[in-house]
């Protein structure tokens, strides 16, 4: 992933930070320091912290809601970093106003309205990109050249880890708050993006706080592989770790030892060599396994929020696609829906629709939650 920046051909552009709390202290920070920017306002209710925030990022302006601010400020677009439930409205707000939006993930706690705003975004024909972070750590753009190289071989399963000592979320539940990372980071790496046959969940509230805090995804993917996902709120250890197991090689991410996050080892089972029969014995298959090196690929050290905002301002100047669309935003928020789905439902395998065609069918500015056979929140139905 490169970005080009030529500040003599392309002035700064202008940019707003809504919200003060969970990351947009750091896209303030970024944003302000960035050549291809130039941080405009602060934009949140609660103004003293928005005060505080301007003080660290250079002093920008701070307004009290998106209407002031876009009514005020000639901006170029927003970068929104609040709760789920509140970016549809805002999204909506400065599209219309052909505003660019950078947009905290999730993309929306609806499919629906995920559907609304990426569609108007097109027809706007405005850049929505999501701010999935993670995809831009060196690991993960490593990961992603490794694997369409073909470095790992077909891929066989991937098994991830989320889980530390955090607040119990007085909104979502564990599933909504920590499982959006990695399956960004798994629509970001996999060829074609996340592409599950269905979604399996399992939660537990251990705490009796209303809400899963201990989860697991289970995605059986359309190429035979298979995802896995734990998030726990309550584990006195913190660990974010992802294992990749390919025909050929299996790579351990492991994002909190700083001295080798990536370790690729040429161990597996080779399944073009393993006849699928008895052994000798008579006692099971007799699999045939690769055992040679480890090794830990170097890495790049660019900053993740530098580069995700640098690649929002190549992607507004035309220069390369969005790397985190709000295509690869609305695949993600469709597997959360069904999750909430699954887990309603004992755990049930519940199917993903292709929320996209569903919504063209009725229209672009259809809710899905009016389409037969589409899991509504409202309704606390079945996906099919």
């Amino acid at each position: 992933m490169k970005t080009v920046t030529d500040t003599a051909s392309h002035p700064a552009l202008r940019v707003a930070v809504i919200g003060v709390e969970r990351r947009a202290p750091d896209l303030a920070r970024n944003f302000a320091m960035s050549p291809d920017w130039e941080l405009v306002a602060i934009c949140d209710v609660d103004r003293s912290r928005a005060e505080l925030l301007a003080r660290e990022t250079g002093n920008p302006a701070v307004v009290a809601s998106v209407d002031d601010l876009i009514a005020e400020h000639d901006i170029d677009a927003v970068a929104i970093a609040t709760p789920a439930h509140t970016h549809h409205e805002m999204a909506m707000q400065a599209i219309s106003a052909g505003k660019h939006v950078l947009l905290e993930q999730p993309l929306a706690d609806a499919t629906g309205a995920g559907v609304e705003m990426v569609a108007a975004a097109e027809s706007r024909g405005t850049v929505l990109m999501a701010a999935h972070t993670e995809c831009y750590t060196p690991a993960v753009l490593k990961i992603r050249e490794l694997i369409a190289a073909g470095e790992l071989g077909e891929i066989l399963y991937l098994d991830a880890v989320r889980i530390n000592l955090g607040f119990v979320q007085s909104g979502p539940d564990v599933f909504w708050d920590l499982a959006p990372h990695d399956l960004s980071v798994l629509d970001f790496i996999l060829p074609g993006g996340l592409d599950p046959q269905f979604v399996s969940a399992q939660g537990a509230d251990p705490l009796r706080s209303g809400k899963a805090c201990v989860g697991y995804l289970t995605l059986p993917l359309s190429n035979g592989a298979l995802a896995h996902i734990h998030v726990n709120w309550l584990s006195p250890t913190k660990v974010q770790q992802m294992v990749i197991g390919g025909s050929r090689k299996t790579l351990i991410w492991d994002d909190l030892n700083p001295q080798q996050r990536l370790s690729v080892f040429d161990r597996a089972v080779d399944p073009d060599r393993s006849d699928g029969g008895l052994d000798d014995a008579g006692q099971g298959a007799a699999n045939s396994y690769l055992l040679e090196d480890a090794w830990s690929p170097s890495l790049g050290n660019s900053r993740p929020f530098a580069l995700m905002v640098s690649s929002f301002a190549a992607t507004i100047r035309g220069n390369q696609p969005a790397p985190t669309d709000g295509r690869a935003a609305l695949r993600v928020l469709s597997v959360l829906e069904a999750a909430t789905a699954s887990l309603e439902h004992g755990g049930a395998k519940t199917t993903i629709p292709d929320a996209w065609a569903g919504a063209h069918a009725l229209g672009t500015t259809a809710r899905l939650g009016s389409v037969p056979g589409v899991y509504s929140p409202a309704g606390r139905g079945a996906l099919r």
